[in-house]
């Protein structure tokens, strides 16, 4: 430990099917209700079977679980409710004998208010310059700095009992860090190395557009430009420094960049800043062919300047599932509709998210798999007394929170708590031993066996750009190298293109060898 690896990278990330573990909801290996390490570890083999090439951690490190691990009160440590750093590093080292690499979660925006810098800075030490405190406005100073809203509802400052005010773009618990002053740089340079001299083989980097702030803090509705908070042109120059840590390792990083300019976006991956962004456009787009076909198109001509792959992602821990979100009259990705009881037809959504499943992996670039999409599951209504989300609360309770998708996954359809472990810290609905994995595998035709069968046979799409196939209203049709996908988001059934095999589909043809509405297919040239 304390050596760099060489820097050993060979573009993997490029074209790479990477996973999201939730890792508390993952698989709990010592019954306590909590998924841990040990389930992770318990379950590579289920992982290297799926066949992907790198797993997303997403933040396992101490914390108060304030919001969901996003509240870091310690990088170099894990949560004793996960296991240890050394049960850490054995996972990083057994995946990688399987050849699964680690890609571990940085927060840079903020911390935990439990982290020691933020409670020295409580304790009237010299640490305030660290974070962003400011006397209110108002005749008493009763009133906020600044009119910032906080992401998850309600002003971004909380008064302290001196009367200053602190920033959080986030949850009160998570106050943001000052990236005009050195020392919050160097420690997540430093943070990166201890990381990386682990073995970790990438970064993804949390609300990446917001960290740096202008000194001023003026009002959002001031309407100055560049914006006070997002997509600052002094951040560019943290992740140049970043980048040349990484480079030292033959590390990468993903950035999660929400910002609608195509133009601003493609800096942050510039050959010596970020090497991949989440694609977002695609997450958030509707199950229609036109506005599909604009966002892959967008998508990579926003990346063809800067040489950077796409990413492709169908849902992650902060967003309604797949086949909810496709069984909706209205599929677009909206938080606003994220109501109770939202009428959802499972079936018609499970046919979309096998479909989407298959359009994602033929796509130039890496994939983003969200732990449970293998298995089709959809997304959970949580008791209202069990949503431990904080964007349920600050929101008044008109936002039932991204809980719904982070209930822990079903392992065995027979054992109890579907063979996750103890008693789950959230609760499992009926029937989700359905979805459970054991049974999934022994059958052909679910959703974990396309799963498998798609990234296994996602080579045959080669390394190479895309074409588009002439094709009918609502059918997606384009090839890469010897290979074809067809999606089919018609009412319809449509005739396949000329083809030398069929390598797989997401749903039967129809008895004509057709191709019905929300399904696709993989051909062979």
């Amino acid at each position: 430990m304390g050596q760099p690896t060489p820097a050993t990278d060979d573009g993997w990330w490029r074209s790479a099917v990477i996973y999201q573990v939730y890792v508390r909801s993952f698989a709990d290996g010592d019954g306590d209700g909590t998924g841990d390490l040990a389930g992770v570890r318990a379950r590579l083999p289920y992982l290297a079977e799926l066949g992907v090439d790198a797993l997303w951690f997403t933040p396992w490190y101490r914390s108060p679980m304030k919001d969901g691990g996003y509240d870091v009160a310690d990088y170099r440590a894990i949560d004793p409710a996960f296991g240890t750093l050394a049960e850490a590093e054995k996972l990083i080292a057994e995946a990688r004998e399987r050849g699964i690499r680690t890609i571990v979660d940085i927060v840079p925006n903020h911390v935990s208010a439990q982290h020691p810098w933020f409670r020295a800075a409580l304790a009237g030490g010299p640490g305030r310059e660290l974070f962003h405190f400011r006397p209110g406005r108002g005749e008493h100073g009763e009133l906020p700095p600044n009119d910032w809203q906080s992401e998850f509802g309600g002003p971004a400052w909380t008064r302290l009992p001196d009367g200053d005010w602190y920033l959080h773009l986030f949850a009160p618990e998570q106050p943001d860090l000052n990236w005009a002053h050195p020392a919050v740089r160097q420690e997540h340079e430093d943070i990166l190395r201890f990381w990386f001299e682990r073995g970790v083989a990438g970064v993804r980097v949390d609300s990446a557009a917001l960290l740096a702030k202008d000194p001023e803090l003026p009002d959002v509705t001031d309407g100055r430009a560049p914006h006070p908070y997002v997509d600052r042109d002094e951040l560019h120059d943290v992740y140049r420094a970043w980048r040349a840590v990484a480079d030292e390792y033959g590390a990468v990083f993903v950035g999660e960049v929400w910002l609608p300019d195509t133009e601003r976006f493609a800096r942050y991956l510039r050959p010596d800043e970020l090497h991949t962004a989440f694609n977002f456009s695609f997450l958030t787009c509707p199950w229609d062919a036109d506005r599909l076909r604009t966002s892959i198109d967008d998508t990579l001509a926003e990346h063809a300047p800067v040489g950077a792959p796409a990413t492709w992602v169908l849902c992650n821990h902060d967003v309604t599932r797949t086949v909810t979100r496709y069984g909706r009259a209205d599929t677009g990705f909206d938080f606003a509709t994220k109501a109770f009881g939202t009428p959802t037809d499972l079936a018609l959504g499970t046919r979309r998210a096998r479909a989407a499943a298959l359009l994602s992996l033929a796509l130039p670039g890496a994939v983003y798999v969200y732990q449970g999409e293998e298995l089709g599951l959809p997304e959970a209504d949580i008791p209202l007394d069990r949503i431990e989300d904080p964007m349920h609360a600050r929101s008044g309770g008109t936002d039932p929170g991204r809980d719904g998708c982070r209930v822990p996954l079903p392992w065995a359809a027979d054992e109890p708590h579907a063979g996750f472990g103890g008693e789950p810290w959230l609760p499992q609905p009926d029937g989700w031993a359905a979805y459970a994995a054991d049974r999934q595998a022994e059958d052909p035709g679910s959703m974990l066996s396309l799963y498998r069968a798609a990234i296994r046979l996602r080579p045959e799409f080669g390394d190479g750009p895309l074409t588009w196939l002439p094709a009918p209203d609502g059918v997606l049709a384009f090839t890469r190298a010897d290979a074809l996908c067809v999606v089919n988001l018609a009412d319809t059934p449509v005739d396949l293109p000329a083809h030398t095999e069929l390598l797989l589909h997401s749903g039967p043809l129809d008895t004509a060898g057709r191709l019905p509405g929300d399904t696709a297919v993989w051909l062979r040239a």
